[in-house]
């Protein structure tokens, strides 16, 4: 299980020079000149309906990894992001995710919370076993994780999970038929009241326990996220960093874990009104709120809406740095993060004829960035 992985480890920990081709999408919202840095599929289809999907890269290497499966009768979508230099933690947790999911799905012939959970479980023990093996020659791995956003729709039934602040949106229709917004997901940032009221609770006798920090609330002055894959030096006092590691040094031992590791789940049944789902990455709702966005998404056409969702982000980010954006897309890759985060948006529409229906939609794998589409085999069933 882990020789894989410890390849993955070796080449994401190497510099990267080399980038994936991507589609220049030239449609009547692309700005003018195409930007080179942003990737988008316009439009393919899943079990349940149809998808887009975008992404634009900010950071030296792309952070944000994503996925979208399409079984013959099951859908998958992940994201893993939002950290910063955890390009190799991303990766290596998405394929994971992916993979003990499609394989806990196979054992037992469904989809279900404990699927969620224990395919959580098994990436994060994964993880830590490659920590543990390279610990004592890069001891930086201890400070690597990944927050991550898995959904998947089965049965007319739609499975979330997840750890840090990506985020899943559903665009329902009201009695009155407009849209509204749910948020299925809770951001696990100590930017949120409950979530350092959560930490406090447990770990009473830390007074530091959240800090304020440069204007931003911090985890032990260090880190937003309380949940996320790896980041083993916030979980074990084994893997504690020394000074020569500021950043990521604890000035006192670590008596028991900060960090979880156990995602929040929860279980939908799709109803009639249900119009699509919206999974995405931080650097969506730092810019767009969630009923902006179930807006965006169902006052436009279908074709190239993650694109256009993806556009109006950046075009907020561009209005508060007082950058017209014909000049950011000219800043090249880790310039542009000053100007935004890395940005993937997954927008799944549900079709209520397709819910109970016996067709299947072609079996698709789509990785985020990468101008690729190759067969899918999440089935199960």
């Amino acid at each position: 299980m882990f020789s894989w992985l410890g390849r993955t480890v070796s080449s994401c920990l190497s510099p990267l020079s080399q980038y994936a081709h991507m589609n220049k999408d030239d449609d009547e919202y692309s700005g003018g000149e195409d930007d080179v840095l942003l990737w988008s599929k316009d439009l393919e289809k899943h079990s349940h309906g149809e998808f887009s999907f975008a992404v634009v890269q900010a950071n030296a290497v792309l952070e944000d990894q994503s996925q979208v499966e399409t079984g013959r009768n099951a859908t998958f979508v992940g994201v893993c992001g939002n950290k910063e230099l955890s390009t190799m933690a991303n990766v290596v947790s998405l394929r994971r995710l992916l993979h003990a999911v499609r394989g806990l799905a196979r054992e037992n012939g469904e989809i279900s919370e404990d699927t969620l959970r224990s395919a959580f479980s098994e990436t994060e023990n994964g993880f830590l076993t490659l920590v543990r093996r390279a610990y004592a020659i890069r001891p930086v791995i201890a400070a690597i994780g990944s927050c991550c956003l898995v959904g998947v729709i089965w049965k007319r039934t739609l499975y979330i999970a997840n750890l840090g602040d990506s985020r899943a949106v559903m665009g329902y229709s009201d009695r009155s038929n407009k849209i509204v917004a749910e948020q299925l997901t809770k951001d696990h940032n100590a930017s949120t009241e409950d979530v350092r009221k959560e930490l406090r609770d447990l770990h009473p006798e830390d007074s530091q326990i959240v800090v304020m920090k440069h204007g931003v609330w911090r985890i032990k002055g260090i880190i937003q996220v309380s949940r996320s894959i790896g980041d083993a030096y916030l979980k074990r006092p084994e893997y504690g960093l020394d000074p020569s590691f500021p950043r990521f040094h604890l000035p006192e031992p670590l008596r028991r874990p900060i960090l979880r590791a156990d995602p929040t789940i929860i279980t939908r049944n799709l109803r009639p009104n249900d119009k699509f789902l919206i999974f995405a990455s931080d650097g969506l709702w730092d810019y767009v709120t969630n009923q902006e966005a179930v807006e965006i998404v169902n006052n436009n056409p279908r074709v190239g809406i993650a694109r256009r969702l993806l556009l109006s982000a950046i075009e907020k980010a561009a209005k508060t740095k007082r950058m017209p954006y014909n000049e950011i897309k000219k800043l090249e890759q880790g310039m542009r993060r000053q100007v935004h985060d890395d940005i993937t948006i997954v927008v799944i529409f549900i079709d209520p004829e397709t819910l109970d229906s016996k067709t299947s939609a072609r079996e698709l794998s789509v990785r985020g960035f990468v101008d690729t589409v190759g067969p899918s085999n999440f089935n199960f069933s």
